[in-house]
């Protein structure tokens, strides 16, 4: 029974591969990780960069692609909207007191507060707002996003060369409840998001 679970994982992985529209939807799914969906797009890459390790490098370069772009929308969210739509946008991507508390940290520390937030698993929504709404500067904003998540996703990309068998092993022993507990954590944020 482990077996076929491990094969249709692997199945599943092998026809995204194979398919035309993986990587615009790997591009899609990290966008939506910075914009919407505060879960790691790492659930995603590591079964996919352990599965298909010849194509880490293109899959961490379109996952950064992604998020670099969704990060420039939600900058500009910020610098537009933010007088009329602020309230909505802060509920969404969490509350107001880690908004104010992480706008003044932009005034402050500009650079090194969104190059943290950008290195670990924290959403990035929040920090794209108030970076926006202070004016914080587009330019060291996008290179801080940008060098933050090349560490995460090119550090992954690297993990797995290193790692390779031994970490596909474990995944392929753990990915159901991987997946269930995503799936979790998933309606945990929408019902707190929309209730």
């Amino acid at each position: 029974m482990p077996h076929s679970k491990q094969l249709s994982a692997k199945t599943w992985l092998d026809r995204l591969e194979c398919s035309s529209f993986a990587l615009p939807l790997l591009f899609a799914l990290s966008m939506a990780e910075t914009l919407i969906v505060p879960i790691p797009i790492e659930t995603i890459l590591i079964p996919w960069m352990l599965s298909h390790p010849e194509r880490r490098w293109t899959i961490a370069t379109v996952a950064l692609a992604g998020n670099i772009t969704a990060a420039a929308i939600g900058y500009w969210l910020g610098v537009l909207v933010m007088d009329q739509w602020g309230d909505t946008l802060i509920g969404l991507a969490g509350s107001a007191d880690s908004y104010e508390s992480f706008a003044q940290q932009v005034r402050e520390n500009g650079f090194s507060a969104i190059v943290a937030v950008g290195v670990t698993p924290t959403p990035l929504q929040i920090a794209m707002l108030a970076a926006g709404a202070v004016g914080y500067s587009f330019v060291l904003f996008l290179l801080a996003v940008t060098l933050s998540r090349s560490l995460r996703y090119f550090g992954l990309a690297l993990l797995v060369h290193f790692a390779g068998d031994a970490a596909l092993g474990l995944w392929r022993r753990y990915s159901r409840q991987i997946g269930i507990a995503l799936l979790v954590l998933a309606a945990v944020w929408l019902w707190f998001a929309f209730r």
